[in-house]
């Protein structure tokens, strides 16, 4: 059992609040809230949005039947709430007619959740984003030696909770390809209307393997073929189900900083992978720079996440090529990270630290990156 960073829920919970976990899909969500429920001394409610009478008492909006559906509960929870219609107010009109209720409600596909939680909770509620196994959680379960030694692996497989705990590489690889035909695009084809997933994987494909690149919307819609616009459209969709991160450039000071474009990475590497098909051993691979700039900047955001680090992420470029891969903006300063796999004699990039007075840069590569993400 992987011991995760929100282990005990109890903290986060309060009356007249919701909890929310956020999350892609198969990353533990359920498990983690069966596990809570089971050691609560919480009278509760477990519920799945997908069931279509529970869709119908929460669509309901009658104060008097949440009064008689919550009689006699401490908690609320409901799985998969993302397919509840008008959740967000409906999940308001309870906490307010059933004033100790507390309630936990979690779902994968945040658009629709931001959408129809977000606004109605305003100040009303508390969200909580799961990730693929974090390397700071799997220092609960072996030392920083043993982890640096399967970093290897983590590059190629990534660390959904499943894939952790099969031994065959075969197998792992195996489970990655089918999250991708069967999980990966659910939310999208369910909730949005896209009418069909091709597009969406050869968009996904071309982004594999631009990671570390800034992406042009132009050419994107070239090679697929589609209009810029929709192009737009599906990049953020597939930000808002929990499959891209989009990092932006940084500008401030200079004409010749790259500040329009952005840089996409991928959520997990094994789901990376699994989309270019290509599980091969890093001696063999010729995207080690991309699966490791990747990796690292996905740990780093789960450090934040889970350590309250508030930060701005960006990456700084200019148009001759000077470049620092992710720049973090937060206590008034900015901290500049390269990332380099093999150890060398890597140089400080001197024009951004020029740029920008009492900033700090560092590299971050295989011998030193535990510190960074940990």
């Amino acid at each position: 059992m992987i011991v995760r960073i929100y282990n005990d829920l109890s903290k986060y919970l309060h009356p007249k609040e919701v909890l929310i976990i956020y999350g892609p899909r198969r990353v533990g969500k359920t498990i983690l809230l069966e596990n809570f429920l089971a050691k609560t001394s919480l009278k509760y409610k477990l519920e799945n949005g997908s069931d279509l009478g529970i869709q119908e008492i929460f669509s309901s909006q009658r104060a008097e039947t949440f009064r008689q559906y919550a009689q006699r509960y401490e908690l609320i929870a409901i799985d998969e709430a993302q397919y509840i219609p008008n959740i967000g107010d409906a999940l308001k009109l309870l906490i307010e007619t059933v004033p100790t209720i507390k309630v936990i409600a979690t779902g994968s596909a945040s658009f629709e959740l931001s959408n129809k939680v977000g606004e109605p909770l305003t100040d009303r509620s508390t969200t909580l984003l799961l990730y693929p196994v974090s390397q700071l959680e799997l220092l609960n379960q072996m030392n920083k030696f043993e982890l640096s030694r399967k970093k290897e692996e983590y590059l190629i497989y990534g660390s959904y909770p499943k894939v952790l705990t099969m031994e065959s590489f075969a197998d792992k690889a195996k489970n990655l390809s089918q999250l991708v035909t069967s999980y990966l695009l659910k939310d999208i084809l369910d909730l949005e209307e896209v009418k069909g997933s091709k597009i969406l994987l050869d968009l996904l494909r071309l982004l594999a393997f631009q990671i570390g690149n800034e992406v042009s919307l132009s050419e994107l819609a070239q090679n697929l073929p589609i209009d810029p616009k929709t192009v737009a459209r599906y990049l953020d969709l597939l930000e808002k189900s929990f499959i891209l991160i989009n990092i932006r450039g940084y500008s401030r000071n200079l004409r010749k900083e790259i500040s329009n474009k952005s840089k996409y990475y991928f959520y997990d590497n094994g789901i990376r992978n699994a989309v270019i098909n290509n599980f091969n051993p890093i001696n063999l691979r010729d995207d080690v720079g991309k699966l490791w700039e990747n990796f690292l900047v996905v740990e780093r955001l789960k450090k934040q996440a889970y350590r309250s680090i508030l930060s701005n992420n960006y990456f700084w470029r200019t148009w001759d090529q000077k470049e620092v891969d992710l720049v973090e903006e937060r206590e008034g300063k900015l901290f500049g990270y390269e990332f380099k796999y093999s150890p060398g004699k890597d140089r400080i990039p001197q024009d951004f630290l020029k740029t920008y007075p009492g900033s700090e840069v560092s590299i971050i590569n295989s011998e030193n990156y535990l510190d960074f993400i940990t």
